[in-house]
């Protein structure tokens, strides 16, 4: 369904250090450097048949965060999703929502799920999932 997501950073630099700790957590290499014709620096997270981008905004204005949006990760365990957490808030991150655990919303979702959420250096709001049994 999906080629990518990209999100924008308005210190791109610090974003790729807090992407690079994070994303490595999952397996993910850095961040490949990316220059768009229009001069705007992207970093590049490939892994998995999947990307994920964060971008210098194209039209030259601050980045702002989507009221309402949260990019989600996959972790497979409780450790990794940790793991994951901490490198992000030692990394420039912040939690929200809350302490990383697992959530009891079997009767609305069908099943309970681990959450860990972060806002990374721009504001964006990410989580890793991992779904129970």
């Amino acid at each position: 369904m999906f080629s990518h997501i990209m999100i924008g950073a308005n210190d791109i630099e610090a974003s790729k250090v807090f992407y690079d700790a994070v994303l490595g957590t999952l397996g993910c290499k850095p961040g490949i450097l990316s220059i768009n014709p229009t001069g705007q620096t992207r970093y590049l997270y490939i892994h998995d048949n999947n990307m994920f981008i964060i971008s210098e905004p194209i039209n030259n204005e601050p980045s702002s965060v989507g009221n309402g949006s949260t990019v989600g990760f996959l972790v497979p365990d409780e450790d990794t999703g940790n793991a994951w957490h901490q490198a992000g808030i030692d990394n420039g991150g912040e939690t929200c929502e809350g302490p990383p655990g697992i959530r009891e919303v079997k009767k609305l979702m069908g099943t309970n799920m681990y959450l860990a959420y972060l806002r990374d250096p721009s504001g964006n709001k990410i989580c890793a999932l991992k779904r129970m049994s």
